[in-house]
């Protein structure tokens, strides 16, 4: 997926995080993905700067280890905890196919 340009510039404000899964114990621990720190409408704060954190096994698991499925649902968890940066809440992500 090839984010517009206004996206990309937002995308490059935030730190991306790969890991294996959660390792705090304030997370459910089955998590894709999750949005953390101030969104764009929020007033900034550099103790809670904004960043993104992918769980790989967990979304290896959730696509039953099929490699093209897992590229698809990457991006696509990656875009909704975008969203959240972006201030919308989970029915605006819906509403846009990024659930």
């Amino acid at each position: 997926r090839v984010l517009p340009k206004e996206v990309q510039k937002a995308a490059a404000l935030i730190s991306l995080s790969l890991e294996s899964r959660p390792s705090d114990s304030n997370l459910a621990g089955d998590e894709l993905g999750v949005f953390e720190g101030h969104s764009m409408d929020e007033e900034a704060d550099p103790a809670n700067s904004p960043r993104i954190r992918l769980f790989l096994t967990n979304l290896w698991e959730w696509v039953e280890g099929d490699e093209h499925t897992f590229r698809d649902q990457v991006g696509l968890t990656y875009l909704h905890e975008l969203g959240h940066y972006f201030g919308w809440d989970e029915d605006d992500l819906s509403a846009r196919g990024l659930e």
